[in-house]
């Protein structure tokens, strides 16, 4: 059986958000075979939707389709199950790589009976992706439970999280997070699901280059012979010659380089980089240390810990200086964030010494 850790980076998975048809399960799988690009193939076979009356799948039959369409091309091909009959179907199927959605890994209860419904069956890969909402533990926690039966080829999928705000993409990257997971399980393979991200084709690019500059192992971009009359998700898929073409242009960097003078070049930059952030973590404890002398006498006047006027102040200041500067916004922001609740927590601390 062909795995993701025989293959080498990038990974390429691939396929239609839903199989409509047998003929378009089975001609995407042709022209994505013809890229000689992909090494997977997906599709969606129960679609778990937001509201009812949507398309939520063509069901078991699907299975068969896509199952027929793996051994014409030879590509491996993968579903995403939601509870243990669907594991019960797919595996009886013949499938050997499944994925857990974004939907089902928020609730551990499910993730559980899932795992408990795979218990004893050999040379499966499970492919697990983020939850809707930025929890790095849930997420922790749907690989743990997968490892803990028994299944050693359990890896990451990072689709993007859910947010309120409206924003460029349709679920926010917050790249800190599969990162902060790789971490945590070092060997795991993490692909990038850049459709879910954008949710519109036009952006797909730039994410893709966006995940394998930051050394991800591969992709999962969803394809259709005609995006235009697909049953789901149609503005974020890209036919097979359009994905070709992405695949072809994508820059695919090494994490090393056996280039001497760049090596020493680059050592010396990163030396530089160190001096800073030692003169940053001395300046951040000297502003800390200001920041309880502020809290000592807020507490000897009695006076609040928060002073909204003079916290608008600052933001007004911090934004000016993220429109001079070039520097994100958001970037700008979340560090603001971070300093402003540690200050609050030391002027507590003091305010709470006897």
């Amino acid at each position: 059986m062909i795995t993701l850790k025989a293959i080498d980076r990038p990974i390429i998975i691939s396929g239609p958000c839903s199989a409509e048809t047998e003929e378009q399960v089975m001609e995407t799988a042709r022209q994505l075979k013809a890229t000689g690009k992909v090494h997977m193939l997906r599709a969606g076979i129960w679609k778990p939707r937001t509201r009812p009356n949507a398309f939520e799948g063509i069901g078991e039959i699907g299975l068969k389709w896509l199952m027929n369409a793996s051994v014409e091309t030879g590509l491996p091909c993968m579903t995403e199950v939601a509870n243990a009959h669907h594991v019960e179907l797919a595996l009886k199927a013949g499938f050997k790589k499944l994925w857990i959605g974004a939907r089902t890994t928020v609730n551990p209860f499910t993730v559980q009976e899932i795992a408990d419904s795979l218990k004893g069956i050999d040379d499966l890969e499970i492919l697990v992706k983020n939850p809707v909402n930025p929890d790095l533990n849930l997420w922790i926690g749907a690989i743990e439970r997968f490892k803990q039966i028994g299944i050693n080829e359990v890896h990451a999928i990072h689709r993007g999280f859910s947010s309120f705000k409206t924003q460029r993409y349709r679920n926010e990257p917050m790249w800190e997070i599969p990162l902060a997971l790789k971490s945590e399980f070092p060997t795991i393979k993490l692909i990038c699901d850049p459709s879910h991200i954008c949710g519109r084709r036009n952006l797909l690019p730039e994410i893709a280059q966006k995940a394998i500059d930051l050394i991800y192992d591969g992709l999962m971009i969803e394809t259709h012979i005609d995006p235009s009359v697909a049953l789901s998700d149609a503005q974020q898929q890209i036919t097979p010659k359009e994905l070709d073409e992405l695949l072809s242009a994508l820059v695919i960097r090494s994490e090393y380089s056996d280039n001497e003078t760049f090596t020493k070049n680059l050592e010396a930059l990163r030396c530089e980089i160190n001096s800073i952030d030692s003169e940053l973590q001395n300046l951040l404890m000297k502003r800390m240390n200001i920041v309880k002398q502020i809290g000592k006498y807020k507490k000897e006047n009695k006076i609040t810990i928060l002073q909204p006027q003079r916290w608008e102040e600052i933001k007004s200041l911090y934004h000016q200086f993220a429109k001079e500067s070039g520097y994100s916004k958001i970037f700008v922001e979340k560090y603001l964030e971070a300093i402003h609740l540690e200050s609050i927590r030391q002027q507590t601390k003091v305010m709470n010494e006897e």
